[in-house]
This record gives C-alpha cells, sequence and structure tokens, in this order.
C-alpha cells in the first residue's frame, strides 16, 4: 500500500501558499527526505496546515459561541452604524 507523496508544488497548492514559502521555512516544516528530494506525506499536510492555522478572534469572520438554549440564533448580532458615522476600534 503506497501513500501519496506530495513535491514542493503540489504540497504549496494543497496548503494554498507558495513552493519558496515552503522551501524558506523548511527547517521547522514536517517532512521526509531522501537525498536531495524532500516530500510531504498527507499527515505532514495536515500538521502545518495545523501549526499555522489562525482562526479570527475579532471582527466579522471572528468565531461567534453557539446560542445558549431559547435564545434566538441571531441575537448576538447588531445593526451596523449609520453610514458616515465614526467607527471606534477597540
Amino acid at each position: 500500500m503506497s501513500r501519496r507523496r506530495y513535491t514542493y508544488a503540489e504540497a504549496a497548492a494543497e496548503l494554498r501558499v507558495e513552493a519558496r514559502w515552503l522551501r524558506r521555512n523548511i527547517g521547522r516544516l514536517p517532512h521526509s527526505k531522501k537525498g536531495r528530494t524532500v516530500t510531504f506525506s498527507e499527515a505532514d499536510l495536515e500538521r502545518i496546515d495545523a501549526m499555522f492555522h489562525h482562526e479570527p478572534a475579532t471582527g466579522p469572520l471572528a468565531v461567534v459561541p453557539a446560542p445558549t438554549a431559547g435564545a434566538h440564533p441571531l441575537a448576538h448580532l447588531r445593526p451596523l452604524p449609520p453610514r458616515g458615522a465614526a467607527v471606534r476600534t477597540g
């Protein structure tokens, strides 16, 4: 049973990064090397993604906690300020 191995270009496409980023950071990334050939397994790609994956803590893409039982599912939403109003950043 052979496992899938990814080259720099294939791994970069899977991770949606540039291949040169992988090459520059290869010292701290999980990978396999036979001679001069560097390859990445699917497990390596998952670990790289986990190492560098960040969820936004604030803003419109921030993860919102699940609503409590009985609360309306959109109760956490607030209306936008009127057009032209100054937006305060905290």
